[in-house]
């Protein structure tokens, strides 16, 4: 509900501040006021493409004005002057080729001379040529994953607002809804190329410093580049209504000059390493019951309780109970859970968590899932088994 609410508060706001463009128009043109001081303004962003895009919504947004106050000026001069108290009879010029010849060019001028400069702009966002660095973006419920395509560096990025603020224990911070466990750490003053798709429904990478706005497509996998003129932080969010916990999908970018993001990208690639090999060592471990149900629970309610609830009882309707349910009691249904977890289940909200979690940790929230509460399976899923289901050994095609 937090989130429906937000997306519902940040829509308005959309909304609103359309009606104030409207309303304000005819004052803004004649008014000494930057229309970059305006808190409903477009933003001038971080990036020279940014800026043509701000540039262009300008000038676009001076001519409506200036078409706004010639129409309406002369339709109320008219109303005033040739009323019919004052006499005024109506001429009938309606067969007129000249006046039909000059109401067609007029328009289309205008509209040429709007439609030059934003093909030019639109080229420019297009173009993705020439890239110092790839990124892969990829959407999930809910959460971004990044991956570097010329480094061994990939991580996922999470809501990191807390749940107090969230469920409204703790007052709401200036960034709530839009902090992040890990940002996008990017250079500055380097052309970087960001490649867009969805491990489930549609997303859509949206960073307004940036004029970047692309939906992110399951199967499918769409293009942008920035190059950012600035250090600092830069925050955005998913546009693009994709579930329930739409408003808990934020986008925060640390922009870091080149010598800092290069030793940056060589230490995180070194952890990353380093990272992988201890999974490795944890997962020839095996765990006791006491073990696995112990970090199973962190698991389960950091990645699980949101939709199948803490007690698992689920939301009627929604999500299914985990508490009493075949796939999580039955031995003959131990694959399938295990499976469910690892991969997702087509159709539903429930994505794959395969990528997201080590060996380990997908080994203790099964065994949770299949101890707690009033389950009592006696189930204990081990690391070793978990790791074979991620990385099956092929047949020898020798023998």
């Amino acid at each position: 509900m937090p989130a429906i609410f937000s997306n519902v508060h940040r829509e308005c706001n959309v909304g609103k501040n359309a009606i104030n463009h409207g309303a304000w128009m005819v004052w803004l043109a004649s008014s000494s006021v930057s229309a970059n001081d305006i808190t409903f303004n477009m933003t001038r962003g971080a990036t020279a493409i940014s800026q043509q895009v701000y540039d262009l919504h300008m000038t676009i947004f001076y001519i409506c004005c200036a078409i706004g106050l010639i129409v309406f000026g002369a339709m109320l001069w008219s109303i005033v002057h040739h009323r019919k108290s004052r006499g005024a009879k109506a001429a009938q010029f309606h067969e007129s080729t000249r006046i039909e010849l000059l109401w067609t060019a007029i328009p289309v001028l205008i509209l040429v001379a709007m439609a030059a400069p934003a093909t030019s702009t639109l080229l420019k966002m297009e173009d993705t040529s020439k890239a110092d660095l790839t990124v892969l973006i990829t959407g999930s419920q809910w959460k971004w994953h990044y991956k570097y395509l010329e480094h061994p560096v990939e991580f996922y990025s999470l809501l990191a607002t807390s749940k107090k603020q969230i469920s409204g224990d703790e007052p709401k911070s200036g960034t709530y809804l839009l902090e992040v466990d890990q940002p996008l750490v990017l250079p500055v003053g380097k052309k970087i190329r960001f490649l867009m798709t969805s491990d489930d429904v549609i997303h859509s990478w949206w960073v307004p410093a940036f004029a970047v706005k692309k939906d992110a497509n399951p199967g499918y996998i769409n293009e942008s580049w920035t190059r950012i003129d600035k250090a600092g932080t830069y925050r955005g969010q998913c546009a693009e209504l994709c579930g329930k916990d739409h408003g808990f999908m934020p986008i925060v970018v640390v922009a870091k000059p080149a010598g800092e993001f290069d030793g940056w990208i060589a230490k995180t690639a070194a952890d990353q390493a380093a990272a992988k090999a201890q999974q490795q060592d944890l997962a020839s471990q095996t765990m006791t019951l006491p073990q696995a149900m112990e970090l199973g629970e962190k698991v389960f309610l950091g990645h699980c309780a949101a939709c199948h609830q803490p007690a698992g009882t689920g939301l009627p309707g929604i999500f299914p109970a985990l508490k009493g349910s075949k796939v999580a009691t039955l031995p003959e249904h131990r694959a399938q859970h295990l499976d469910i977890v690892l991969h997702g289940k087509s159709g539903t909200a429930m994505q794959p968590f395969g990528k997201q979690l080590t060996a380990q940790e997908l080994a203790a929230v099964v065994t949770y899932e299949r101890n707690a509460w009033d389950n009592k399976t006696g189930d204990v899923i081990q690391a070793a088994e978990v790791q074979s289901l991620l990385n099956p050994v092929e047949p020898n095609k020798d023998k």
